[in-house]
């Protein structure tokens, strides 16, 4: 592990936990969270939650909807790469053969016994 990767370690993640925690702690009364809200007293669609795992809940589906828009809006740079890839390597295969063919063009016969 290197220098930078303990400093951003002990600068952003240590902090962050501290947080988190700080947050888990504080709010660990149960609220309701209802799937119906033009009825929000039904209570076969409401659930009692901690309130830090509705927060938690919440981040992590706003972090995985961003990452999977920020996946699909780079889709057209993985593509481009990836047949950029796919070109260089038939360049190189190419230049392979080239290089196969003038040695074998060149090379003295075998002597015949």
């Amino acid at each position: 592990m290197t220098l930078f990767n303990r400093i951003v370690l002990i600068v952003v993640f240590v902090p962050l936990a501290i947080i988190l925690i700080a947050l888990a702690v504080a709010n660990r009364a149960p609220a309701a969270f209802t799937f119906d809200p033009f009825n929000p007293g039904n209570p076969a669609l409401t659930v009692q939650l901690p309130l830090f795992f509705l927060l938690f809940a919440a981040l992590a589906v706003g972090m995985i909807i961003g990452s999977l828009a920020t996946w699909f809006k780079q889709g057209r740079y993985r593509k481009a790469a990836r047949q950029r890839g796919i070109e260089a390597q038939a360049a190189r295969d190419a230049a392979q053969r080239q290089n196969r063919a003038t040695v074998s063009s060149t090379a003295l016969p075998k002597p015949s016994t």
